[in-house]
This record gives structure tokens, sequence and C-alpha cells, in this order.
């Protein structure tokens, strides 16, 4: 598999045939100024949001209309999504498992909040989730979303035994990086840790130093990528 990050909690996974971003944030996201969104996003079959916040729901709807790419996303967030063009989607909630063609996508908790300003009202748009990638002979991602550390990620672990994390570091909107740390080292074995959610926006850490430095001892790979650079994770 290979997975890229594009900045903020942008990713893309590549593995068979399924090409496969998340939370795909490009326009406005000051990580990713400069960036070509077109070659992140060529050739997309599936995009996967965590919840509906514009920072995560991003550019998914001229995206899935360039490509043809289905969302899969919370049901509430479909139906807001669908109210504005979309077509091709899965909904679904937390605890449920879609079937996507060749991987299964599993929404779980996520400590947060959900819901887009509309004409001055903030519109409720479900519940935030983390996402689950499962995929026969790949390695399990478990993207975080945006969340706090919760005892019941020791059931995540305990479920799905994720190989790859990506982990919100930034603070303020998410865990800071000693908790997100402490998360790490508490529940989780995974072969490979991405920091996520900061280095953006100014009012949210700018690197992942001090994640990095809070895991040194522990025996986790902790993979802070450049930008747009993908790394290959067996």
């Amino acid at each position: 598999m290979r997975i890229t990050w594009f900045g903020h909690s942008t990713f893309r996974l590549d593995f068979g045939s399924a090409h496969v971003l998340i939370d795909p944030f490009f326009s406005g996201n000051p990580a990713f100024a400069g960036g070509d969104r077109g070659q992140a996003t060529a050739g997309a079959t599936h995009i996967l949001i965590s919840h509906g916040h514009g920072d995560h729901v991003g550019d998914t709807l001229e995206i899935a209309a360039e490509t043809g790419a289905t969302v899969v996303t919370n049901y509430d967030l479909c139906m807001w999504l669908a109210s504005k063009g979309l077509t091709a989607f899965e909904p679904m909630n937390t605890g449920g498992t879609v079937d996507a063609g060749g991987f299964r996508v599993t929404l779980v908790r996520a400590d947060h909040s959900a819901g887009m300003g509309e004409a001055g009202v903030t519109v409720p748009l479900g519940l935030p989730n983390g996402i689950v990638v499962r995929a026969p002979g790949e390695p399990t991602v478990y993207h975080m979303g945006d969340t706090d550390i919760f005892g019941d990620m020791a059931l995540i672990q305990e479920i799905y035994r994720p190989d790859v994390l990506t982990v919100p570091i930034g603070d303020r909107f998410t865990m800071g990086p000693e908790t997100a740390a402490l998360a790490v080292r508490r529940f989780f074995q995974p072969k490979a840790v991405f920091p996520c959610h900061y280095g953006s926006f100014p009012i949210i850490g700018q690197t992942a130093d001090a994640f990095v430095s809070a895991l040194e001892g522990s025996g986790v790979q902790v993979i802070v990528p450049h930008k747009g650079t993908p790394v290959t994770i067996s």
C-alpha cells in the first residue's frame, strides 16, 4: 500500500485497483498551498470522510464530479452532500461496515463535533468518526479523524488491530502531541504511525517534533513524510 499525506488530515491510499482519498481538503488548505490537486486526486475511486467539518469535507463534491469517485461517510453527511448534487455515495454510521469492492470501510467512534455553516446557521451533520480501512493482503489503516484520546480505543485495537495509524496531534481541536503519543503507546501496536492535523492553520501545532519525541523508545515507527511524497507500507 502506498500512503500519501497532503497536509492537515488529507491522505491518499493506493492499493490494488483502489485509489482512496480520505478527508480531501485541498482548496483553502494552507498546508497544500501551491500543490497540484489534479495530480493528487487523479483516478480516485473512493472518498472517505471522517466528519462534517469544512477542513475534512474539503473538495469532495468537485473531486467526485471530476473522477466519479464513490463517497463513503455517515448517513447525515451523505444526505447533505446529495442535496448539493452528489450522486455516488455509500451512507453508513458508527460501528457499521461497508464493502467498497475489494476493501471494507468501518466507521468507529471519535470524540469531536460535526456541522457546517449554511445561511448563517450551523447544520448538524451526524457524528464524527474515525475510519478503518481493511483489504486482503494489505495493512489495516485506522484514520482517527479529529478526536481526543478515549478508553474505547482499546476496543478498536482488539477488534481491528490496525497496522497503520493516522493520528491528529495539533491540539486545540484534537489531542495535543503528548496525549496523542499516550494513545498510541497505551492502546495500539502499529507498524507505522503518521501524525496529522498540524502545520496548517496558525492556531494549531506547527510541527510533529513533540509527538516524535514523546514516542522515542516506544519501538513505534513514526513517519513524518514530505507532503505529496508516497510512503510504501507492507
